[in-house]
C-alpha cells in the first residue's frame, strides 16, 4: 500500500512490490528491450518463479521423508499461499490491465494480460499435481485409521444417517436462493464455499442456484458413527442432498464453488483528509472485502454456458474459473491432524527454543549486552534474552527512552508489548512506530497501537511514501557524567513472539556506540516523517541502501578483475531488484564467486554461460520458514557482512524503511559465516537453481545434510554443555 497523504495519486502509481518490475511501453523502452536483448536469458518472471517456490512447497507434502501428519501441513500451506498470491499479484495484474497503458514487466518484458495468462496457465497444470498429492496423502491416511470419503463409499444405513444429519443439522442453517430478476446475484464472500447448482423448471426454464455452506455455522468434518475415523466433508454433503433445496426443480449440473477477490487497494483509494489515520485503514480492510473476483474454482466440471453465465454475474473472465480436483478449502486438515495427535511418530520431533549458550539469564541482559555483542539465532535460540533486556529497560531508572518500529506483531499476549506499556506507565518516553500497512495485518496492528496509545505511548504511524519494515529497537541511558549512551538491537524478523519459534532469523543486540547514534538518527527522520540522506555504519533504505550494496559489488568486481580473489554472498527471501540483478550478472561476467541462497522468488537465472557461470542459487523449504537476511562482501578479515531486514527487492531497496546492521564482533562473524556456509551445504531442503530455472535436488554427501535440524542439533548441545 502506499502513503496515505501523498497529493499526486497516479492509480498506477509505483505502489507496494506491484510496480518494482512495471514499465510503461514507449519508443524509448522498445529500444532498451532491443538493447538487453543479450541478457533476457538471464532472467526468469517473477510470478513464475513465485509458482516454482510454491510449487516446492508442494513437494514437501509429497516428500516421503516428511513425516505423515507435517505433510497435511505443507499441503495447506500451498492453498494458502495461492490464495494470497492471487489477493495480490495477480489482482495488482488485473488492476493494471484496466489501464490504457501498455505495462511490460521490466525483465522479460512481458505484459499484463501475458502474465495473467502464463499464471493461470501454470496453476491449472499445478492443479493436476496437487490432486495427486492429496490422493496420496489421503491413501497414506487410510492405515492410519483416517478417511475422508463419499457416498460411492457408504453403506446405505450409513446413508440414512447422514441424510437425517443433513435434515437436522445442516439444512435448517442454509439459505438456498434461486438467481432470477426477482433475486439478483448474491455478493460472495471471498473464499467461502458456496453450493452452484445447474437448475430446470418443469415449464422448461433454466435457473442458476446458490447455496452457501457458510463455515462456522456448523462443523465441516463430519464423522460415520459406524467408522470412527471415517469423515465426509459438510460442502459434500449440501451438494449430494441439496436436490432437497430445490425440490420443484431438476438438478441438472451441481459443483461446490469458491472465488478469491483481489486484494489490490490502495488507501488513497479511500482517502478523506478530514479522517483519522487509523479509521481509515479500518475502513479499507472492509472496502477490501468486495473488491472483485480474480478466480473462481470449481470441484466439478459445469457446461460452458453455466460458467459463461456465472463470469457475467461475476464480471470476470471464464479463464479464470480453474478445476480442482481436491477440497476447495484444505484447512480442515489441521483438524485431521488432531486425531493423528498421540502418534508421535507422524510428526516433526518436538523442537522449542534453547536459552543461548552466550547469555545468562540470572545476569542483566543490559549488562551483558554493555560487555560484548550478543547474536540470537531464532528458533533454534529463545527470544527470551531480547524480551528480558526490553523489561530490565522498562524498570531501569537511567533508561531515558525506548524507540521501536513495529510491523507484524502478537495481538494478544505480548510480553513485548507488555514491556512498552510498563515503560510508559513507569514515565520513560516510548516512541512506537507501527506500520498500519502490513498487509493482512492491519487490523491486529490497529488493536496494537490503540492499546499502546492508551498505555501514553507516542505512537507514528509511518511515513508518507515509504512503508516502514525495518526492526529496529534503540535505549537510551543517561550516564553519571550527564552524558547517554545508546544500545540498539537490530533484527530481521518481526518482534513476534509466535514467528521467532517458525521463521528462521537474526538478532543482534549491540552497545556500539557509533551503530546507537545512527540509529537515533534514523528514529529523528521518523518522527519528522523524513528518511535519512547518509550513513557510516548502516544500512539505511530508501537511500543508503541498495546504492551502498552496488559499490560493496563494485569493490569485488574491481578485486576479481585485478586477478585477485573476490566473492558475493547472500541469504534473502526473494531477488527481483534489477539493479542488483544487473550488478551480479556483471559480477559473474568479471569472475567474482556468488553463491546466493534465495528461499522464493529468483528473478536470476545462474549457470548461464557466458553471463552467470560463476553463480550458486540454492532455495531451502524446510520445516521452519527461512526468514534471515545475511550480506556478505569480501573473504577472510576483510568481509563485510552484514544482516539485514530487506530482500533485493525494488520494494525493499528503494520503497521501504529497511535496516541492514553491520557485524563487527569476530565471535558472531565467525558464527555467521558458518551458518551461511552450513546453509549452502544443504542437501535434504536445499535445491539448486539450473540456467533453465528448474530446482534440482542436490546430492552432496552420503548423509544428507539439513541445515535446519543441524542448527537446533547445536543449539541444544551449546546450552546442555553451558
Amino acid at each position: 500500500m502506499n502513503t496515505l497523504i501523498q497529493k499526486l495519486f497516479r492509480k498506477l502509481s509505483l505502489t507496494k512490490e506491484k510496480e518494482e518490475e512495471k514499465v510503461t511501453m514507449t519508443a524509448e523502452n522498445t529500444d532498451n528491450q532491443t538493447q538487453k536483448s543479450d541478457t533476457r536469458k538471464c532472467y526468469t518472471n517473477r510470478e513464475l518463479s513465485w509458482l516454482s517456490f510454491n510449487e516446492r512447497v508442494l513437494d514437501e507434502a509429497a516428500n516421503p521423508r516428511v513425516p505423515l501428519a507435517e505433510r497435511l501441513t505443507f499441503a495447506s500451506i500451498y492453498q494458502t499461499n495461492l490464495d494470497e498470491f492471487f489477493m495480490v499479484r495477480v489482482g495488482t495484474l488485473v488492476t493494471q490491465m484496466h489501464s490504457d497503458e501498455v505495462i511490460l514487466e521490466n525483465k522479460t518484458w512481458m505484459s499484463s494480460e501475458e502474465q495473467v495468462k502464463a499464471i493461470l496457465k501454470r496453476v491449472k497444470a499445478l492443479e493436476v499435481k496437487k490432486a495427486s498429492v492429496y490422493e496420496q496423502l489421503m491413501g497414506e491416511l487410510e492405515p492410519q485409521g483416517i478417511r475422508i470419503i463419499n457416498f460411492q463409499k457408504l453403506s446405505s444405513e450409513e446413508g440414512k444417517f447422514l441424510e437425517k444429519y443433513f435434515d437436522a443439522h445442516i439444512a435448517p442453517f442454509l439459505s438456498p436462493m434461486i438467481i432470477s430478476k426477482q433475486n439478483p446475484f448474491p455478493f460472495l464472500t471471498n473464499k467461502q464455499l458456496y453450493a452452484v447448482v445447474l437448475l430446470s423448471s418443469s415449464k422448461g426454464k433454466n435457473r442458476i442456484g446458490i447455496v452457501p455452506c457458510r463455515s462456522g455455522v456448523f462443523q465441516r468434518l463430519i464423522e460415520i458413527p459406524t467408522r470412527p475415523g471415517t469423515f465426509m466433508l459438510a460442502e459434500e454433503l449440501i451438494l449430494h442432498f441439496v436436490a432437497k433445496l430445490y425440490k420443484n426443480y431438476t438438478i441438472r449440473e451441481k459443483s461446490i464453488m469458491r472465488i478469491t477477490r483481489n486484494a489490490d487497494i490502495d488507501a488513497m483509494d479511500i482517502y478523506d483528509e478530514d479522517m483519522d489515520y487509523r479509521d481509515v485503514m479500518e475502513k479499507l480492510i472492509k472496502k477490501r472485502n468486495r473488491l472483485e473476483p480474480i478466480r473462481v474454482e470449481l470441484s466439478r466440471k459445469i457446461n460452458d454456458k453455466a460458467i459463461q453465465e456465472l463470469a457475467g454475474y461475476l464480471k470476470i473472465n471464464p479463464r479464470h474459473f480453474i478445476n480442482v480436483a481436491t477440497p476447495l478449502d484444505l484447512s480442515f486438515v489441521f483438524q485431521l491432524q488432531s486425531y493423528l495427535s498421540d502418534r508421535k511418530e507422524l510428526f516433526y520431533e518436538v523442537r522449542t527454543p534453547r536459552n543461548s549458550a552466550l547469555v545468562d539469564l540470572k545476569r542483566s541482559v543490559m549488562d551483558q549486552v554493555d560487555e560484548k555483542d550478543i547474536l540470537l539465532s531464532y528458533p533454534y535460540e529463545s527470544m527470551k534474552p531480547f524480551i528480558k533486556m526490553l523489561e530490565e529497560a522498562a524498570v531501569d531508572e537511567s533508561v531515558v527512552s525506548i524507540k521501536m518500529t513495529l510491523y507484524r506483531v502478537v495481538g494478544g499476549n505480548s510480553k513485548i508489548i507488555d514491556a512498552l506499556v510498563e515503560a510508559a506507565e513507569n514515565g520513560k518516553e516510548v516512541i512506537v512506530l507501527i506500520e498500519l500497512r502490513a498487509r493482512f495485518d492491519e487490523g491486529n496492528n490497529i488493536e496494537v497501537s490503540k492499546r499502546l496509545q492508551d498505555a501514553g505511548c507516542q505512537i507514528l504511524y509511518g511515513l508518507e511514501r515509504y512503508k516502514v519494515h525495518s526492526k529496529l529497537c534503540l535505549i537510551t541511558r543517561s550516564t553519571a557524567d550527564h552524558g547517554f549512551s545508546y544500545m540498539t538491537q537490530i533484527g530481521t524478523g518481526n518482534y513476534n513472539e509466535k514467528t521467532a519459534k517458525l521463521y528462521t532469523d537474526l538478532c543482534l543486540m549491540t552497545a556500539n556506540q557509533d551503530i546507537g547514534a545512527e540509529a537515533a538518527r534514523v528514529f529523528a527522520a521518523l518522527q519528522m516523517g523524513e528518511t535519512v540522506d547518509d550513513v557510516s555504519h548502516l544500512l539505511v533504505a530508501p537511500k543508503c541502501l541498495q546504492n551502498k550494496i552496488l559499490d560493496m559489488m563494485d569493490e569485488q568486481i574491481s578485486l576479481a578483475r585485478a586477478g585477485k580473489e573476490a566473492y558475493i554472498g547472500a541469504k534473502i527471501n526473494s531477488l527481483t531488484d534489477k539493479k542488483i540483478i544487473e550488478k551480479l550478472i556483471e559480477a559473474s561476467q568479471a569472475g567474482v564467486r556468488i553463491e546466493l541462497v534465495v528461499r522464493g522468488i529468483c528473478c536470476l537465472r545462474p549457470k548461464v554461460p557466458g553471463y552467470t557461470d560463476n553463480i550458486t542459487v540454492i532455495s531451502i523449504v524446510g520445516r521452519f520458514l527461512e526468514h534471515s537476511r545475511i550480506y556478505l562482501f569480501g573473504l577472510g578479515d576483510e568481509q563485510k557482512m552484514y544482516i539485514s531486514s530487506a530482500d533485493f527487492m525494488t520494494r525493499n531497496t528503494v520503497r521501504r524503511v529497511e535496516i541492514a546492521a553491520p557485524i563487527y564482533d569476530p565471535d558472531i562473524r565467525t558464527r555467521i559465516r558458518a551458518f551461511f556456509d552450513t546453509l549452502m551445504q544443504d542437501d535434504e531442503k536445499g535445491r539448486e537453481q539450473d540456467e533453465t530455472a528448474v530446482y534440482h535436488h542436490r546430492h552432496l554427501h552420503d548423509t544428507p545434510l539439513n541445515a535446519q535440524e543441524y542448527f537446533y542439533e547445536q543449539a541444544y548441545k551449546a546450552a546442555e554443555n553451558r
